[in-house]
């Protein structure tokens, strides 16, 4: 491996492919483009204190190194793709709700959680 590909590892982190159950149960996840490490998960932690599990950075999510991603970890992240793709100033308005409520109060975080929570449970009602 190169200077240059070791670079881009360090800052993209490497892709990650789904399991093909995960994919057969919510196509919409394929159109994401998932990371595992680099420097995006790291960075809130220089501000918070701790790594995060997940960031979302339009099309892309990476995940922090050793975090393992459940169902509802990529559902959750999945609506922050559909986030960043309704409204253009999305990343502003994200910041202004971190600043004004938290992180577990943000209204961005909280539909997040209840798009995930919602899709699950579709998932497991019968055909």
């Amino acid at each position: 491996m190169g200077a240059a590909s070791r670079l881009a590892e360090l800052v993209m982190g490497t892709p990650l492919e789904l399991s093909p159950e995960l994919i057969e149960r919510w196509p919409e996840l394929a159109a994401v483009r998932w990371r595992r490490g680099g420097w995006p998960p790291r960075v809130p932690g220089w501000f918070f204190g701790s790594p995060h599990v997940a960031i979302t950075l339009w099309h892309y999510v990476f995940l922090g190194p050793g975090f393992e991603p459940t169902a509802a970890l990529l559902l959750h992240e999945l609506r922050h793709v559909q986030q960043f793709e309704s409204v253009r100033a999305f990343p502003v308005r994200y910041l202004v709700e971190l600043v004004r409520r938290g992180y577990r109060r943000n209204r961005y975080e909280v539909d997040a959680d209840a798009y995930a929570a919602a899709r699950l449970q579709e998932s497991a009602l019968p055909l």
